[in-house]
């Protein structure tokens, strides 16, 4: 895909959005702007499929007749081969172009609001699909990737109109919009449709401020989480999120890798969770490779009674979030060990120590956090210590620029964890704060800078002011305080200053003002104006 179609694309997809906008807020017309993109994925991607399956028979897909005998069987068929192979199914009269053709023409119908029983209603047909694709699944073994996947697309709210006509007639438009993109599926090279989507997951992160962060982590800052934990691999077995959002670092880390074998992630916000879902499957991630689940990851771990060992584990966990920290926790596997629990109000140790119990021995994990992990005292100070003079699983630490991530302008930081690690003597610190290019009211990584950041972690190289191997031992001295300025120096020594010649410069400054005021006071008499000094 040329960057002058990856244009066209991006325009025509914003185009679609502004649709939306001003009619409600971001993280809602995201919803259904990125609800229907899936919708025409689902429905092109069965109907290039059943046609696979079709073709040997003198007719394609969209041309069975539904209500015949012959035409039943055949349905019955596909559906069967559907379900297995994509984990869903849908009829010929319900794939997205069926049902964007009926939109084409309802712009254009001039009725009363009134008189809405003389309309063809699109929304009451898109109703019945979305819950037809859901039933195909049940009692299949996609059926939990399915299940509750269009809840957030309410085809009835107010925000899309305030009559029944006013949300027909909007749909109508994003689907008749929707349906002259072409996103090229049959194209194995190209992933067009996932690089929409991520690019529409980046703009509306872009619009909804605060909330952004709930989902959504830099794509920049991804790729470098992405790059350190496959690291001199090819295939991964396993890659982990705790926190996984949109499920955009999870599919990041498979474009740096030829495989992944599976794919596990856990996220709270049930919005959010639809959303992984239907990115992985849009991305063209089988069901049977990946397990979202939704939940409170530290209260309800879902992976954990299948004792869930990941070689990647990658991660954006809420900064300082709040967390019950329970004393039953003191027993649990994930934080026994420690012999201390994370604050309840700084639940990011919960974190870490819930990712290094998922981390396989052979495993590498790289979390970011805020700045506070790195010295923070007490209960957290403890468990620093411990994963350092007991454990010895910490690898790197590596600091980032300040106003990087939507919703928040705080520095953070990349901790990078190793149950085995090569170098066993040694931390790597990397300050790459000043790292970055100002782009409008955020900074941004750059691709120069990512590679920077990248080849000084896989080389463990030493760069005056940027990176530095700090010994265990001079960590210890240090009380174990992993703050990056303690290891990285990066004062820059101001040049000496010649007193003599600034007492000369002044003395040459005070002549120069005294002809100047002399000069001012000279046209002030010729003027006959009272002098102004």
């Amino acid at each position: 895909m040329s960057e002058e179609q990856k244009r066209l694309l991006e325009k025509q997809l914003w185009a679609i959005a502004n649709l939306l906008r001003g009619k409600m807020d971001a993280d809602d017309y995201r919803n259904y702007i990125l609800g229907f993109i899936f919708f025409k994925y689902l429905s092109e991607k069965l109907h290039n499929y059943a046609n696979h399956i079709l073709k040997s028979d003198p007719f394609t897909f969209e041309e069975i007749n539904e209500n015949t005998e012959e035409g039943k069987t055949y349905l019955n068929a596909i559906s069967k081969a559907c379900i297995k192979e994509l984990g869903y199914f849908l009829k010929p009269s319900e794939l997205f172009t069926s049902i964007a053709n009926k939109g084409y023409n309802l712009t254009d119908i001039e009725t009363n609001d009134n008189d809405e029983a003389t309309q063809y209603f699109i929304i009451e047909d898109l109703e019945r699909i979305l819950n037809n694709i859901e039933q195909s699944t049940m009692g299949t073994d996609s059926e939990d990737d399915f299940v509750r996947l269009f809840e957030d697309l309410d085809l009835t709210s107010s925000k899309l109109g305030k009559t029944l006509k006013q949300k027909n007639e909007i749909i109508a438009k994003i689907l008749t919009h929707l349906d002259q993109i072409d996103f090229q599926l049959e194209d194995t090279e190209s992933d067009v449709l996932g690089d929409a989507y991520e690019y529409l997951i980046g703009e509306f992160a872009a619009s909804a401020g605060k909330k952004a962060g709930e989902f959504y982590t830099p794509q920049q800052v991804s790729t470098i989480l992405a790059k350190i934990v496959t690291s001199r691999k090819k295939r991964i077995k396993s890659v982990y999120d705790p926190t996984c959002g949109s499920g955009s670092l999870l599919l990041r880390v498979a474009k740096e890798v030829d495989d992944v074998g599976y794919f596990y992630g856990q996220e709270l916000n049930r919005t959010t969770y639809n959303l992984a879902r239907m990115n992985m499957i849009l991305h063209d991630v089988h069901f049977s490779k990946f397990d979202i689940k939704q939940e409170d990851t530290l209260e309800e771990p879902q992976h954990l009674e299948m004792d869930l060992k990941a070689e990647a584990i990658v991660a954006n966990p809420p900064f300082s979030a709040n967390w019950s920290a329970k004393p039953i926790f003191s027993t649990d596997d994930r934080f026994s060990q420690y012999g201390k629990l994370a604050p309840k109000s700084k639940a990011d140790f919960a974190f870490v120590q819930h990712m290094v119990h998922h981390l396989d021995d052979n495993g590498i994990m790289a979390t970011v956090l805020p700045h506070g992990v790195l010295f923070r005292g007490a209960a957290e100070g403890h468990i620093r210590q411990y994963l350092i003079q007991d454990r010895n699983y910490i690898d790197a630490v590596i600091g980032l620029p300040a106003n990087i991530f939507f919703g928040t302008g705080i520095p953070t930081c990349i901790l990078v964890i190793k149950k085995c690690r090569e170098v066993n003597e040694d931390i790597l610190f990397i300050d790459a704060s000043n790292e970055f290019e100002k782009q409008g009211n955020q900074n941004k990584l750059l691709e120069e800078h990512i590679t920077k950041i990248i080849n000084t972690y896989t080389e463990r190289k030493v760069i005056d002011k940027f990176s530095y191997r700090a010994t265990l031992k001079e960590i210890a001295d240090n009380d174990y305080n992993l703050n990056i300025p303690r290891y990285v120096d990066t004062f820059e020594e101001e040049e000496p200053i010649d007193i003599l010649e600034v007492a000369k410069e002044l003395k040459t400054l005070d002549i120069d003002i005294a002809k100047t005021d002399a000069t001012i006071a000279d046209f002030c008499k010729q003027l006959n104006i009272e002098t102004p000094f």
